[in-house]
């Protein structure tokens, strides 16, 4: 049934007046106007008409406003003239025979966190390129950067600044450490940011030493911690017509990201100084239940089972045919499998290692216990689970790609009343500079008087 909100969206109450139309009539008419209704709500995301001024580089900030770029903001990112953001030079090994000659600046790594932007080139250290950064700010919802403390302030690019001309400016900074502390100025760096987080003390195996994650997850978290305060911003100013300000830093998003273990460390055992909880390491396993990680199987693959309550834990049994270790008084509540944990492991070891892969997830099957293969990432991009959720998307007509193709990881969020799309591919160096900048105003003369000047 259509609600009456829906209807006053759609224009079927327009007044207090009764509708006098048959109920075949109304029905007609609602899913005549329900259909256009929808089809118009479709062609626009949810940030449509929403601009944002990208002056970020590398990962964190680009992949904060790839998300926005993807719910439909327009970004415009400016890069150095002639050189560009950093990634487009970080190419894998083996990467350059998929790219044409003529496009040196163009990498796997910078096209993973730039489409759907437009790409300005603007010196930065020129007068007449911060002139043109002014501009744009002054035409700008959102702008995102991730410089050292002061430095856009230095420039005359401080929020205090562009505000006086944008007060709805939401301005968005990150750093590695934020504005204030003894770490300030202090370049940002991933592995750096989670080293002294505590992150890569507690990653990696039992028995070896400290590990770092294969994605830079300082950054991404960030991004996305950042992307979120922006959308909050967006909806506050709705109420109050202003802007504000936004700090985001590696080193406090990576402290986040300790959740239940950083809760142990600051309450637990604190009048024993020797015994505070400093965290461990635990591979594939978890410091709080059992069975948690992965098993070899007998074809050399690997297999992720938990069982993260007894129930959970008494079904695997059923299904590995092991009861009898269920049953055992060892084993048969959580407290005590991580008590016994070094007795446990191996057992379950050695049961998995009597079938193959294919055969547990098989045998597993519809057993609604946590289990997967434990995948390398050629076979994750190819499950087809991914290709059901459009999951890996192709842009066609690539025109730096040897074959005119790249391939790219899709959105992981959907939208029912919103459909997201690659409107855009990663961008070539300064593509958009001159589109830019005329709708800024500049004609074509003053343009080219812009680029000889050494500003854009």
């Amino acid at each position: 049934m259509i609600s009456s909100l829906q209807c006053k969206s759609l224009g079927l109450i327009r007044s207090s007046r009764r509708l006098t139309l048959t109920s075949v009539g109304v029905s007609s008419w609602i899913r005549r106007n329900y259909s256009a209704a929808k089809k118009e709500h479709l062609s626009k995301l949810p940030l449509d008409g929403v601009r944002v001024l990208d002056l970020s580089r590398v990962l964190a900030g680009p992949f904060c406003t790839q998300i926005l770029a993807d719910y439909g903001a327009d970004v415009i990112k400016i890069e150095q003239p002639g050189v560009g953001d950093e990634t487009r030079f970080w190419r894998a090994a083996g990467e350059g025979k998929i790219w044409k000659d003529e496009y040196p600046l163009m990498s796997l790594y910078y096209a993973s966190i730039n489409r759907n932007k437009r790409s300005v080139t603007v010196n930065m250290k020129n007068e007449k390129g911060i002139e043109v950064i002014k501009k744009l700010a002054r035409e700008s919802d959102i702008l995102v950067a991730n410089f050292l403390p002061g430095k856009l302030e230095s420039m005359g690019l401080g929020y205090e600044d562009l505000k006086k001309e944008n007060p709805g400016l939401i301005y968005a900074n990150i750093t590695g450490y934020g504005p204030a502390g003894p770490s300030k100025d202090r370049a940002g760096y991933d592995a750096i940011a989670l080293a002294e987080a505590g992150l890569l003390h507690i990653t990696g195996d039992a028995t070896g030493p400290p590990s770092k994650p294969g994605v830079a997850i300082g950054d991404l978290c960030t991004g996305l911690y950042a992307h979120g305060a922006i959308l909050a911003a967006l909806h506050g100013r709705q109420n109050t017509g202003l802007g504000t300000r936004i700090d985001a830093s590696l080193f406090e998003s990576a402290l986040s990201l300790l959740i239940n273990v950083g809760l142990a460390s600051i309450n637990l055992d604190l009048d024993q100084p020797e015994n505070r909880r400093r965290g461990k390491r635990f591979g594939l396993g978890h410091p709080n239940l059992v069975p948690y990680g992965g098993f070899k199987t007998k074809d050399g693959k690997m297999i992720f089972i938990a069982a993260n309550n007894n129930r959970q834990w008494f079904s695997l049994c059923k299904r590995i045919n092991a009861v009898e270790l269920g049953n055992d008084p060892r084993f048969n509540t959580n407290d005590g499998r991580v008590d016994n944990r070094t007795e446990l492991v191996p057992i379950l070891e050695s049961l998995f290692l009597e079938k193959s892969l294919q055969e547990w997830l098989d045998l597993l099957d519809s057993s609604g216990l946590p289990y997967g293969a434990l995948n390398d990432v050629v076979d994750a991009l190819d499950h087809p689970q991914a290709a059901a959720r459009d999951m890996v998307m192709t842009i066609d007509q690539f025109e730096a790609a040897r074959d005119g193709l790249l391939r790219t990881i899709g959105p992981p969020v959907k939208f029912d009343s919103f459909q997201l799309e690659l409107r855009r591919k990663p961008p070539l160096l300064g593509e958009h500079t001159n589109e830019v900048l005329q709708h800024l105003g500049y004609d074509l003369p003053e343009i080219d008087g812009l680029r000889q000047a050494g500003a854009v």
